[in-house]
């Protein structure tokens, strides 16, 4: 199995102190950042830019994941490497070639990542296998946090995990994951964990124990835990 990681989303942080919050997360026991970055077009909000980007790398040595949800995609990917990206995420109805899309993500020295909306098959990413370092799996459709987790999102993981036995690829989802769905998603062989509010609820006095809490629940769920 490859190694859990517990990705926070910023969204569900506290925007007012978004460094305070950021590297208070990480000191809880968060492994990476997770970035949503929404244009309200490709989905329906708006969330940052770059320059977010950038003022999160400034406060945190932590890897940040930066999921680009914008279209097209192609003319913002050197952006967001150069403001301090360690992994790009973008989505196969983004841009008209995703093979070239992926191949610059790589060539600008960050990992590649796909993700894959609820109605988006498995079979996007057959013939890019090759390119990428992560496949996301959204747990719910994109553009708002705090929605409920989409159970037929079990069985997609479970064909993300099969289609990439053998490969260095991570599998990450997204969507509703918190301590009572993180079993299920670990289960299926989401081994990177994104939650919101089920991190930052309570303020960062209770940041420790909701990351404590839903790590336990993967690690139940893949055998690190008797």
């Amino acid at each position: 199995m490859r190694p859990l990681a517990i990705l926070p989303s910023v969204l569900a942080a506290d925007w007012a102190h978004i460094g305070d919050s950021v590297q208070k997360v990480i000191a809880a026991g968060a492994d990476i950042v997770h970035l949503d970055v929404m244009d309200g077009h490709f989905v329906p909000n708006i969330s940052f830019g770059p320059d977010m980007v950038k003022a999160i790398r400034g406060v945190t040595d932590a890897r940040l994941d930066v999921h680009l949800m914008i279209a097209p995609v192609d003319p913002y990917i050197e952006a967001f490497a150069k403001a301090g990206a360690d992994v790009i995420t973008i989505h196969p109805e983004a841009g008209p070639h995703l093979h070239r899309s992926l191949g610059a993500i790589r060539q600008l020295g960050k990992k590649a990542g796909v993700a894959l909306n609820p109605a988006t098959p498995v079979s996007a990413i057959e013939h890019v296998l090759g390119e990428i370092d992560l496949v996301l799996v959204m747990s719910v459709n994109p553009g708002f946090g705090g929605q409920a987790f989409i159970r037929s999102s079990l069985e997609k993981l479970d064909r993300v995990r099969a289609m990439t036995a053998g490969r260095d690829i991570d599998i990450e989802v997204d969507g509703g994951i918190t301590a009572e769905t993180a079993g299920l998603v670990a289960g299926a062989g989401a081994n990177w964990l994104v939650a919101g509010s089920a991190v930052f609820k309570g303020g960062p006095t209770a940041y420790a124990g909701n990351i404590a809490a839903i790590r336990k629940a993967a690690q139940l769920a893949r055998g690190e835990l008797a």
